[in-house]
């Protein structure tokens, strides 16, 4: 068995220090700067108003597009109209942002960013378990995951599949957080979906009832047969506790005595961008894991400290629902040759957002940064490839029993292990050799 260090410590300094780091490169994006009105002019609504286009207007990765879509004229515009009321207020800064043309920055009204922090502590939400992002020039609403366990899951609705309507309303005009808001809803409640499944021009209704879907992000066992024993550790979400609940499964799994683990990110859609480094460098010794790209160029490479958590052999399984920040650690893995990359090309989601409360209790999602992987690759739209591609179709139930993908992970962690003692006992033969040569001249 490989060494496993027990470090809570360590890995809640190094979440910590993240946090600090990131807040560091993300605060352009968090100061109240710039444009200013009399208070005495504006009511609450208006303020809200201008509240958000100074944190867009000090932050947004893209300056040069607001040229392009004359962002100060469309703060007056917005101001132009009649504000005397949060919803008001709310319709100026959606009008306000569409412009960007950019999905991911997006006010979030005060039930969706309470639904979305909730996410991020990793608690349970009420819905049919989807996990959505937008693809394509014409920003069409497509699934990146399906939660375990969830309406969705039940429904087998895959990665990739297209939302064409929600309730009868289209979701290309609704936007990302108001399809988000819409498929959310009382338990016990339905929800009609129009879906075009992925390499289909079938458009299929769906109908389906919201419940409480357990979020867990962290699940692990033992997986067993007659030469080895691995660690099996499936992460669905990168969310605040999930490196103190992967350090506690790593301490699990070393008592069992395991000889590789299999790291699953299927359905991954991403989370936390700091809890995802965390992670990272729990299996990286001193390497890079990300650089970071923000409106002032490309940042330094974030390093994984000297400290790791688990070094031994590992294989790790990717889908088209692996996302964001899971892409971040699937490839900072692939890159520095510390796992292979097994199953199918993931999301490509490479953009970074800052969240931040409005005064209303409201929030502001705003693109501030996007990642490159260490070697330089930009997964914007692109995506990774892993090192092996399994067979298609894919696995809808990761981790089951007939989950033919973990079968083949676990193959591939087989060969890698009598390689690697093929490869020991041979250097140990060759090197036992010279001596005797030596002592026989």
């Amino acid at each position: 068995m490989q060494r496993i260090n027990p470090m809570l410590p360590t890995v809640k300094s190094w979440t910590k220090a993240l946090q600090t780091f990131f807040a560091v490169i993300l605060s352009f994006g968090l100061v109240f700067q710039g444009f200013v009105e009399p208070s005495l002019a504006l009511n609450d609504g208006q303020q809200l108003v201008i509240e958000s286009w100074n944190l867009v207007n000090e932050g947004y990765l893209d300056p040069q597009k607001f040229d392009e879509i004359q962002w100060r004229r469309l703060r007056q515009r917005a101001l132009e109209k009649p504000i005397t009321n949060s919803q008001q207020a709310y319709a100026a800064i959606e009008a306000m942002l569409l412009p960007l043309e950019d999905p991911y920055t997006r006010l979030l009204r005060p039930k969706d960013f309470q639904a979305m922090k909730l996410s991020n502590i990793g608690s349970e939400i009420n819905g049919v378990g989807l996990q959505l992002g937008a693809r394509g020039e014409d920003r069409e609403i497509v699934v990146i995951s399906a939660l375990e366990g969830s309406p969705a899951a039940d429904a087998e609705i895959e990665s990739g599949t297209t939302l064409i309507k929600v309730n009868g309303e289209s979701p290309k005009k609704l936007g990302l957080e108001a399809t988000a808001a819409n498929l959310r809803g009382e338990v016990g409640s339905q929800v009609l979906i129009e879906i075009q499944r992925p390499n289909s021009n079938v458009h299929e209704e769906i109908i389906l009832e919201r419940r409480s879907v357990d979020l867990r992000p962290v699940r692990t066992k033992r997986l067993r047969n007659e030469s080895h024993t691995f660690g099996y550790l499936r992460i669905t979400q990168f969310s605040e506790g999930v490196p103190e609940q992967v350090q506690e499964a790593l301490e699990e799994l070393s008592e069992k005595e395991v000889e590789g683990i299999v790291l699953d990110l299927r359905n991954n859609s991403g989370g936390l961008v700091s809890s995802g480094l965390a992670v990272a460098n729990a299996f990286i010794n001193e390497k890079p894991i990300v650089e970071t790209k923000n409106r002032n160029g490309i940042n330094d490479p974030i390093p994984a400290s000297s400290e790791t958590l688990y070094d031994g052999p590992m294989i790790t399984l990717v889908n088209s629902g692996t996302a964001s920040a899971s892409e971040i650690l699937a490839g900072a893995l692939q890159d520095n040759g510390r796992s292979k990359l097994i199953g199918s090309k993931t999301f490509g989601k490479g953009l970074i957002q800052s969240l931040t409360n409005l005064s209303d209790g409201s929030g502001l999602a705003i693109t501030v940064a996007s990642y490159l992987t260490p070697s330089g690759r930009d997964i914007q739209n692109q995506g990774i490839e892993p090192d092996q591609t399994l067979e298609m179709p894919e696995p809808l139930n990761p981790g089951g029993d007939e989950d033919r993908w973990l079968k083949d992970a676990e193959i591939f962690m087989a060969a890698s292990l009598e390689k690697n003692y093929s490869d020991s006992t041979s250097s140990t033969s060759n090197n036992s050799e010279i001596p005797n040569q030596e002592m026989n001249n």
